[in-house]
């Protein structure tokens, strides 16, 4: 194997929102386990620097990086999936490239050409990929996922790029996947590859010849389907990979190799390498499909008709549920419906509670009465971000008898702004990229459940926030029974904050799950998970203790 770096290019046809991002981690996941240094790329078209200023309902969870960069969601795939820490160099935007093409331009630095799409926009986009090349330790294959679809306008300049770049390597260093959609028609009970045929067709159009595709379906493709579309797409049979819905993302990497993809690749770069081990992923694969017991944790946020914003917690509770050998059902609540509705309705039956974070006043008071409510009943809790500024508004109300503590977040005027504005977001008013944010250092009390979850004293966490706990407030919070079981090394910023009485009543200013990994789960969540089952178990036996009782000891007791 030479030393020069290859290129896998991932695009997507049809329609979006195929699995590009987890077919991309799949690969490198496959590759890595055979002994390859990987490095996964995602670049989206859109014109915003990065996702830090978009909606959630428009583009999903903000991922932040270690480095604090805001980045699309995918790259907490690419983590997952590789276990390694990514920079902001691994995604790249449209409004990143014209950003640096425009400021190069008003330099002079382009000596008076017209400055044109084809070369110097595509001249960027390759320099931006190839920039790994420069590294000391490079990868041996880069993957680069194209966000977007085939055909989209905003798309062009990097399908051209890549074009480009895949005929400067040549074939031998090079190669193209494309992510299709096999349709199955239920009226007419077959599947239907015209959409497929359309989708590379247009691609050879753009001077891109696939040398893989991989076939979303519902169900597995037949080999005579999957002849059918080699022969229309001049794709090689084998490399027509079925890539069927499964109950699982971790399944789909187990898919892949069972149909030799990483092994047509490895071909197809003349690699001779050893088979990948996958035992460790199998055997946590098998735990997701058969576990012992199943428990319902409630999410209790703003989002919750929404799951991509809250992407990586859900795949945290999914590593937390394998240690545990336990199913999360997670459970979406609404925290305008408990503001309306009350608590109870909706988290009686729960085995724990997780505030997320987030944004803005609305549906902040429902989340402090859920906490409220399973602060008083002993119930597990888990607060994240806002989650654990709630829970201190929460214990600063009820326990301490600041009846009108608030967050300086949502009102200026307050008497009891126990959450307030970190001092060096006094000033901004610039949204993008201005937030505390990326990995910070924290050492944790040796005497809390968080030094037990870790087993270490000074840990790093991702953070993405202006506000902290404000504190003029610490003293009396501990005082009242609230332990500051984190603290940022120079002593300024609360980071993590527990109720030492209760089950598992743990808040943190940072975002564990974005450290979570499916072989390596987060320890916070480990041990959340950990203590919603003992809770759920404790329950049950608590209901087969009371079923042999008496009838009348029963009732004596309502």
């Amino acid at each position: 194997m030479s030393d020069r770096t290859r290129y896998i290019f991932v695009t997507g046809g049809v329609v979006s929102s195929l699995g590009k991002g987890i077919a991309a981690s799949s690969i490198g996941l496959l590759l890595k386990r055979r002994g390859l240094r990987v490095a996964n790329m995602k670049i989206d078209p859109y014109l915003n620097v990065d996702p830090g200023t978009m909606s959630p309902f428009q583009h999903g969870e903000v991922f932040v990086l270690d480095d604090g960069s805001e980045t699309d969601l995918d790259l907490g795939h690419y983590e997952r999936f590789l276990d390694e820490s990514l920079t902001r160099d691994h995604n790249v935007t449209t409004g990143q490239i014209y950003n640096t093409v425009i400021t190069r331009e008003r330099r002079g630095d382009y000596l008076g050409a017209t400055v044109q799409v084809i070369p110097h926009i595509t001249e960027e986009i390759k320099n931006r990929i190839k920039k790994f090349e420069k590294i000391e330790d490079k990868p041996d294959v880069i993957i680069v996922e194209i966000g977007g679809t085939v055909g989209d306008i905003e798309s062009l300049p990097f399908l051209e790029a890549i074009r480009q770049l895949g005929q400067e390597e040549g074939p031998d260093r090079s190669m193209f996947i494309h992510v299709t959609l096999v349709p199955y028609v239920r009226t007419a009970g077959e599947f239907k590859t015209k959409p497929t045929q359309h989708s590379v067709r247009e691609l050879r159009e753009i001077g891109i010849q696939p040398n893989m595709l991989l076939c979303r379906s519902a169900k597995p493709l037949s080999d005579s389907l999957r002849q059918k579309i080699s022969l229309f797409c001049s794709v090689p049979p084998r490399a027509v990979i079925s890539a069927e819905d499964v109950s699982t993302i971790y399944e789909v990497p187990l898919k892949y190799y069972a149909q030799k993809a990483d092994e047509i690749i490895s071909k197809h770069f003349g690699w001779e390498l050893p088979d990948p081990d996958m035992m460790d992923w199998e055997g946590m694969v098998e735990k997701i499909h058969n576990p012992e017991r199943s428990i319902k944790i409630g999410i209790c946020g703003k989002y919750v008709n929404l799951r991509d914003a809250y992407k990586s917690i859900i795949e945290a509770f999914a590593h937390g549920g394998v240690y545990s050998n336990a199913e999360v059902n997670l459970v979406w609540v609404s925290s305008e419906d408990i503001k309306q509705r009350g608590a109870d309705k909706f988290l009686h039956d729960m085995d724990g509670l997780l505030i997320p974070g987030g944004f803005g006043e609305r549906g902040v008071e429902g989340k402090i009465e859920a906490i409220r409510y399973v602060r008083e009943r002993n119930i597990p809790f888990f607060g994240i971000c806002l989650g654990m500024q709630c829970a201190v508004i929460e214990f600063a109300r009820n326990v301490c008898g600041l009846k009108d503590a608030h967050s300086y977040e949502f009102y200026r005027e307050l008497k009891h702004p126990v959450i307030h504005l970190m001092a060096d977001q006094e000033g901004v008013t610039e949204l993008g990229g201005t937030m505390r944010l990326g990995a910070y250092p924290c050492v944790i009390d040796k005497k809390t459940r968080t030094y037990e979850a870790y087993r270490d004293t000074e840990i790093h966490e991702r953070h993405r926030h202006r506000y902290e706990l404000n504190n003029a407030y610490r003293d009396m919070l501990v005082e009242s029974g609230l332990t500051m079981a984190g603290i940022s090394p120079d002593g300024r910023l609360v980071e993590i904050v527990e109720l030492p009485e209760h089950r598992w009543f743990i808040g943190v200013q940072f975002h564990p799950e974005l450290k979570s990994r499916p072989t390596r789960p987060h320890p916070l969540f480990r041990e959340f998970v950990r203590a919603s089952v003992k809770y759920h178990d404790e329950k049950r036996d608590r209901v087969l203790d009371d079923s042999d009782k008496p009838a009348d000891y029963t009732r004596s007791t309502q």
